[in-house]
């Protein structure tokens, strides 16, 4: 295996408060605000709810620390896909980028761009009571995917001009979103008026299940039923589809790494950094949710929009709901702005290597990858119009955390295979680390095989796809 060289260091205009801060605001999108009520209706407890959050803020940690290593001795462009490609060959590193091109990186910046459509429909109410743009059958399309795809193409627009504008919106952005979360999370102790926490919490760590729905598909409020056992644990896995889900793209900083000062060093502190804040934050997030709503208040909260429901008890129905839309508006569109940011990166390095269409090679005059921006906005656009997104995002989170462990293993085999490479980072505690993740992410992926397939074979069919697509590219070379 050749070691990999740094690029250019004349085109890294990225400083570690700039890549801490593409590590936020990756990770904040709408999933903080939403994830709490499924995770709730699995679990019925408040117990149960701070655990869920505490175990996926332990993998993604860990995961982090796990990936400084690599960083540091592959300091270059496409970051996950070239640790997988460096360490387990050609095809493991296309199945990645495969996945992300397809439906992990576009997928997300649709989803998160639907859920800022959706929040704006807060201030704007003609956006929900307009007719739709087209309909036949279930499908349509309405104003909010076109706000989508509007708010994609702008930013995609705006990352071509160059690395400096990107970076100003994304750390604007972040900025701000976490300073109201810390806002929030202030006056969510200060001004409550009603407080639940005791009543939350008395469930100690008995925990029910209230999933039933009527006909429409709405989730009944009456019939918890108390689970135990291996239920638990199901219930567990499946309320982590959420918080994992809300918790990934961290790793996108290393998509970009060809333009961070000092990447073998900044890398991985920004990781470490920003997912340690981002994980505290949710947990304290989650705690105003506990103290300013109930268990039935948390669970079936209107659209699963948990965060509305804590801001109306804390500010008033009507301020409550302005804020806090304001607040989602803000995240999802700085997310969005990171996501789009980082992925094209990964393709333009994938690009160079033969596994992505020729033109996503090239730079534009500004030094960025525009086609390769193009060609990510687009396919999140149709994402938008498919209506799928969501349900692609479901099943997708088992093929994420699956990728994070082949990666972090990738640690643990270059360590026995390759123990002579330069390491200018190694990571903390190793082997612990990397063996706590490997153990979480294990559990939860059998758990999620024996108690919720519907959640795991749809996204490793699309990963698997791609290998007649790789064949096919390199059907020259076989």
């Amino acid at each position: 295996m050749e070691k990999l060289q740094e690029e250019n260091p004349t085109k890294r205009k990225l400083g570690l408060f700039d890549a801490v801060m593409l590590v936020m605001g990756s990770m904040i999108g709408s999933g903080i605000f939403i994830v709490s009520a499924d995770i709730m209706r699995n679990l019925g407890s408040g117990y149960w709810l701070i655990v869920v959050w505490l175990i996926t803020g332990v993998m993604t940690v860990a995961a982090a620390i796990s990936y400084g290593e690599l960083s540091s001795m592959f300091p270059k462009a496409g970051g996950q896909y070239t640790y997988l490609k460096e360490i387990f060959g050609k095809m493991m590193g296309f199945l990645y980028g495969w996945g992300l091109f397809t439906v992990i990186q576009t997928g997300t910046i649709a989803a998160v761009a639907v859920a800022f459509g959706k929040f704006t429909a807060y201030l704007i109410p003609a956006l929900n009571d307009a007719a739709p743009i087209f309909q036949s059958g279930g499908y349509k399309i309405t104003w909010i995917q076109i706000l989508a795809i509007g708010v994609i193409l702008l930013l995609t627009y705006v990352n071509t001009k160059g690395v400096e504008g990107g970076k100003i919106l994304q750390n604007l952005f972040t900025g701000s979103k976490i300073v109201a979360l810390i806002g929030l999370i202030i006056l969510g102790f200060i001004l409550v008026k009603s407080n639940f926490w005791s009543e939350n919490m008395k469930f100690g760590w008995d925990a029910f299940n209230n999933l039933k729905t009527d006909a429409s598909g709405n989730f009944l409020k009456s019939g918890w039923e108390s689970i135990s056992g291996m239920t638990i644990m199901g219930g567990v896995a499946a309320a982590m589809v959420g918080s994992v889900f809300s918790s990934v793209a961290w790793e996108n900083v290393t998509f970009v790494s060809g333009e961070i000062e000092n990447p073998k060093k900044n890398i991985v502190r920004s990781m470490v950094l920003g997912t340690s804040a981002v994980m505290i934050l949710y947990l304290l997030v989650n705690f105003i949710y506990l103290n300013t709503l109930n268990r039935d208040g948390i669970a079936f909260a209107v659209n699963d929009r948990v965060a509305v429901g804590a801001s109306e008890q804390i500010f008033g129905s009507g301020i409550g709901t302005i804020v806090m839309a304001v607040l989602v508006m803000i995240s999802t569109f700085g997310c969005i702005n990171g996501l789009v940011l980082a992925g094209s990166r990964v393709f333009q390095t994938m690009a160079k290597d033969g596994m992505f269409f020729k033109a996503a090679l090239e730079n534009n005059k500004n030094g960025v990858p525009e086609k390769s921006l193009w060609m990510q906005g687009i396919w999140a656009c149709v994402l938008c119009l498919s209506g799928q997104y969501g349900n692609l995002l479901d099943m997708i989170s088992f093929v994420i955390v699956l990728f994070y462990m082949i990666t972090v293993f990738g640690v643990i085999y270059l360590r026995l295979k390759k123990p002579d490479l330069e390491r200018p980072y190694k990571i903390w505690l190793y082997p612990i680390t990397p063996i706590i993740y490997l153990l979480i992410g294990s559990a939860f992926c059998i758990l999620l095989l024996m108690y919720k397939q519907q959640y795991t074979w749809p996204g490793l069919i699309i990963v698997l796809l791609g290998v007649p697509v790789y064949l096919f590219i390199n059907r020259k070379a076989a």
